[in-house]
């Protein structure tokens, strides 16, 4: 099972290699053709890799599958692992759209040029994908051992849901509390840096200052570790195998750069979206609260009903924002 983990990460991290050393080594402002291209690029990557998993568990390679899925108890095969990977990076891409939403704020906010956006998101995926890879594997240890945490992971989903629906706007991520900490801990230099994060004050041996792109990039880090409080956990009702959760994860943050570039534009015209995704953490969460009475009346099909709703839930707030905007 370690050889199919070190081959992932290996591709994953050779994947990211040739984005930044070759296809974006020269900085750029990222058009939207670019953006969209890039977009299709890494979502084929991610269909593609559902292939990999069907045949993977179906003939159980290195030990995959081997052990009952503490979602469900049962043994994963090519199709139920394809189906809940598939699921889980579909909810997982959506959740992360709300992610551009604060993205958008934060750039604006600390004006972060046009031309550097992309070297601070590269690197902040990066970081997200170590810590996520953390707390993937606590909390897939935390459901294998005890059961109920589902309960309390769906009752957070539903909280979330609420807040969602209630909260319309995103505040400033910049006037924050978390900002003001930093500001007093770091010095800060004066202006952009071209695409350094750390400068020295005057000449020679002068003190070590942060950018605002550095701090831009603190920002990015610790935005994902807040959605990560809520996507990780939506994640957990479908499947609690670590290899499927981090995977699906995986592709969904690797396109989140191109996602940002392609949607960061548009996200103010589709108003409904946001609650398209509030929906779908509270059906989640549902889910992972009413598990075995669901399992019971509707078996082996649960994953897919599950796959169909987010799908049309998604859809429904697309096309509800897109008519609203043809009235307006």
């Amino acid at each position: 099972m370690i050889w199919i983990w070190a081959g992932f990460i290996l591709f994953v991290l050779a994947l990211l290699a040739l984005d930044l050393g070759v296809f974006h080594r020269a900085a750029h402002v990222v058009s939207m053709r670019e953006a969209l291209g890039w977009s299709a690029v890494w979502i084929a990557f991610g269909l593609a890799f559902m292939v990999f998993v069907y045949f993977g568990y179906e003939d159980h390679w290195l030990g995959l599958g081997a052990v009952p899925d503490a979602v469900d108890g049962r043994i994963n095969d090519g199709a139920s692992a394809a189906l809940k990977y598939l699921t889980g990076y579909l909810v997982e891409k959506s959740l992360s759209v709300d992610n551009v939403f604060v993205i958008a704020t934060l750039f604006g906010a600390l004006a972060v040029p046009a031309i550097y956006q992309h070297r601070v998101l590269f690197w902040g995926i990066l970081g997200a994908l170590l810590m996520r890879g953390v707390m993937i594997a606590i909390g897939a240890n935390l459901i294998g051992r005890y059961h109920w945490v589902l309960y309390i992971f769906g009752s957070l989903l539903l909280v979330t849901a609420a807040k969602m629906l209630v909260s319309r706007e995103h505040g400033d991520p910049s006037q924050g509390a978390f900002v003001r900490w930093a500001r007093r801990l770091f010095p800060i230099a004066d202006g952009f840096h071209g695409e350094r994060f750390f400068v020295r004050n005057g000449s020679g041996r002068g003190k070590l200052m942060l950018t605002p792109l550095a701090l831009a990039l603190v920002l990015v880090e610790a935005t994902d570790v807040i959605f990560a409080v809520d996507s990780i956990p939506a994640i957990f009702a479908i499947t609690a195998d670590p290899f499927l959760v981090f995977t699906s994860n995986v592709f969904a943050i690797l396109g989140l750069r191109s996602l940002y570039f392609a949607l960061a534009g548009l996200v103010a015209r589709f108003r409904y979206l946001k609650v398209s995704l509030a929906v779908i953490l509270a059906i989640v969460g549902l889910k992972m609260l009413m598990a075995e009475p669901l399992q019971a009346a509707l078996g082996s099909a649960l994953n897919l009903y599950l796959l169909v709703l987010v799908l049309v839930v998604l859809a429904g707030g697309v096309l509800a924002s897109l008519r609203t905007r043809a009235a307006d």
